[in-house]
């Protein structure tokens, strides 16, 4: 009782507590740990070796907890800072214990870090010691280390760290044309574009000759909705500009532009514009009065589904075409959306001939609305796309009995939802601003040439020697090849060569030597594969206790695909059955998705991540996947499946299925396109297999195997 009571006492106090972190003792009587902190402080006073001597934090009262905000782990920067480095750049500090320069680069570190993140930089802080795992993940192999990362793309700063440099290294992080510079010039032609881009577009003007880094993070931040541009007030040329709209010079002004380029949406001033005053102004201005659905995420955002019957959110979409023709009546429903003031109504319109499906399945091809105009009213019940909906009985021309039809539908819809009276599914909408394939791998042929160059010049010795290896063998070879050729073409004027055949017939005895001693070895002993299911029951006796030198070779597939690749993997792995140390298993995903992806956690690349982890992560395909378990050296080896269209001469083939295995299956055709594209995924799994036994393949090492529940 009287241990528990003092034990309270200690935890309630918080000085008594700390003392007790400390010392070893509460406080309340100088006690023989307590003394012997004081002697030892005062030996190391009379050898000059105080810690105040070197402003170090060697223990851990005195390590400074500034940072500890933004300490970053592994699952973390993994799940969260990637994704998010799309709507803003990060800093990224790397830093461990007993580092010098780290305690001298800090008061600049502490002073940026305050100031960028209140410009909505996004700060991290990795403490090497702890997360080496990230660490290595991030390229980082001496502390300190500086980094940025932006779109899942990491770049080191390689430059003296003052705040200045810091500054502008992170404002380089951003794409460079992402705000436009507007004159007198070319004003009319910049908010002439937003119906054509689809986006409202958004002025800002200011007296700074340059555009403020606040307002680059606020434009990568929105690009996806709003275009930008910045207008320098004191500049010769922007008079116009300035005397149109009735700008305040002296007072930063932010302008909406949306259908109407003579007059602003939305305008707001302040003396200086912060980060959440602009964030309000912004997301209240995201979209066009009358967007236009030109994919399924805008779709999504204008109509979302509703949550319940107090949040009915309706959409009014006019379905028409892109002529001139049809301005009429765009110009008409465009009236109505300015007058509209119900945020539970959003207007938006559609080009049929865009989005054909679209169109279709609401206007179910009659002939009454062909080449004309039509207003649908709409609400999306789920997000397998599902809607109910109503069309306006005739063609939409935007008359007077028109727009009161349509008034008087839209006010009956807010006391009868029933009268959404028919439904439908649509399929998803075409993405018709996405940038062509030929674009798409244009920039990322010119990213990674960046990449590249930017690896030669400011990379480390220890990343840059395995390319300078392999340029250097290279070299080797090529003019070691020269010289040899050299020497071998006067050397051939004195001897005569063998003959044709004899050659042919010794390389020939050679070749079938090597290859009868290297087959024999793993000559299949069955005509048929062994392959078990790897469950909790047979776990421990299948990988944990595998003898030494055995390896489980682990195919990963789903009940759906289990029929097709067990078959495909048969026979890319018939012929190795011959060898004892090889084992055959195979792992259901639908059941031990959890194991699976706990042990790919190791087996991730020390490079940038791409953009491939979005919200449909948790759900990868992991069917396809091989695994060789060394369950006695707690090492594995993965086969990744094979991408349709890699090789467009061996797709689609289904003469690779050995009808001499499977005699059951002569006369009947397995090649259905499904079929097809999921036996693809272990195409050339065989060669794989010769790189396992040869033992070149990369090992992932993990400290345990876990648990097969």
């Amino acid at each position: 009782t009287l241990l528990l009571s003092s034990a309270s006492q200690i935890l309630s106090n918080e000085e008594k507590r700390a003392n007790f972190d400390r010392y070893g003792d509460a406080g309340e009587s100088p006690g023989y740990a307590q003394h012997q902190h004081r002697q030892f402080h005062h030996f190391h006073e009379g050898f000059y070796f105080d810690e105040s001597f070197f402003h170090f934090p060697f223990n851990s009262e005195r390590r400074d907890t500034s940072d500890e905000k933004y300490l970053l782990h592994f699952s973390h920067y993994i799940n969260e800072i990637v994704p998010d480095s799309f709507k803003r750049p990060y800093l990224i500090k790397i830093t461990s214990d007993w580092c010098f320069s780290c305690i001298h680069i800090e008061p600049v570190w502490k002073e940026v870090a305050q100031e960028l993140e209140a410009l909505g930089v996004g700060i991290g802080v990795v403490h090497a010691g702890y997360e080496r795992r990230l660490a290595h993940h991030l390229g980082a192999h001496s502390t300190p280390s500086l980094l940025g990362l932006v779109n899942g793309k990491i770049t080191f700063f390689h430059n003296a760290v003052i705040q200045e440099n810091l500054r502008q290294f992170v404002e380089n992080l951003l794409p460079g044309t992402l705000v436009e510079k507007i004159t007198d010039k070319n004003y009319i032609h910049f908010l002439s574009s937003g119906k054509k881009e689809n986006k409202p577009h958004v002025l800002l003007f200011d007296h700074m000759p340059s555009v403020p880094l606040l307002y680059k993070l606020t434009a990568f931040a929105y690009r996806d909705y709003l275009s930008f541009g910045y207008v320098y007030v004191g500049l010769r040329g922007a008079e116009e500009l300035s005397s149109q709209y009735n700008i305040n010079v002296y007072t930063p002004t932010m302008m909406i532009f949306k259908e109407h380029i003579d007059r602003p949406a939305d305008v707001v001033q302040a003396r200086e514009m912060k980060k959440q005053l602009i964030d309000d102004f912004l997301s209240q201005n995201k979209f066009l009065l009358v967007a236009r659905l030109t994919n399924q995420r805008l779709f999504q955002e204008l109509c979302p589904v509703k949550k319940s019957h107090r949040q009915r959110k309706h959409c009014v979409v006019l379905l028409t075409g892109e002529g001139d023709e049809f301005a009429e009546a765009y110009e008409a429903f465009l009236t109505l959306a300015v007058a509209n003031t119900k945020d539970t109504l959003k207007f938006a319109h559609v080009y049929n001939d865009r989005q054909a499906e679209f169109a279709d399945a609401l206007l179910m091809d009659e002939e009454k609305y062909r080449g004309k105009s039509a207003v649908v009213i709409l609400e999306r019940r789920n997000n397998a796309g599902k809607i109910a909906y109503k069309t306006l009985e005739e063609a939409w021309q935007g008359s007077k009995e028109d727009n009161f039809i349509l008034l008087d539908l839209l006010e009956q819809l807010r006391t009868d939802p029933g009268l959404l009276s028919s439904e439908t599914v649509l399929a998803d909408l075409n993405d018709e601003l996405a940038p062509m394939f030929l674009l798409q791998w244009l920039y990322s042929a010119l990213d990674y040439v960046s990449d590249c160059w930017d690896s030669v010049f400011h990379s480390n010795w220890r990343e840059m020697m395995p390319l300078l290896s392999l340029l250097f063998s290279a070299l080797f070879i090529l003019f070691g090849t020269v010289i040899v050729q050299a020497f071998s073409d006067s050397s051939d004027v004195r001897d005569s060569p063998p003959s044709e055949k004899e050659q042919s017939a010794a390389k020939t005895e050679k070749n079938d030597g090597s290859f009868s001693r290297e087959s024999n070895s793993r000559i299949p002993k069955k005509g048929f594969v062994e392959v078990t299911e790897l469950t909790d029951i047979n776990y421990n006796s299948n990988l944990v206790r595998l003898r030494p030198g055995h390896m489980n070779v682990v195919l990963i597939l789903s009940n759906s695909t289990k029929t097709i690749l067990l078959q495909k993997f048969a026979l890319e792995v018939y012929t190795f059955t011959g060898s004892s140390s090889l084992h055959f298993s195979f792992l259901s995903l639908d059941k031990h998705r959890e194991w699976l992806e706990y042990l790919l956690e190791f087996a991730q690349d020390a490079a940038p991540i791409p953009n491939q982890y979005d919200k449909h992560f948790l759900e990868r395909d992991y069917t396809g996947y091989v695994l060789a378990l060394n369950g006695h050296k707690k090492y594995f080896c993965l086969f990744k499946p094979h991408r349709s269209g890699d090789e467009g001469g061996t797709l689609g083939s289904c003469e690779d299925y050995d009808s001499s295995l499977h005699p059951e299956a002569k006369g009947k055709s397995s090649c259905s396109p499904g079929s097809r594209s999921i036996k693809n995924k272990l195409h050339k799994l065989s060669f794989w297999m010769e790189r396992l036994l040869e033992g070149s393949l990369q090992r992932f090492y993990i400290p345990s195997w876990p648990a097969l529940d």
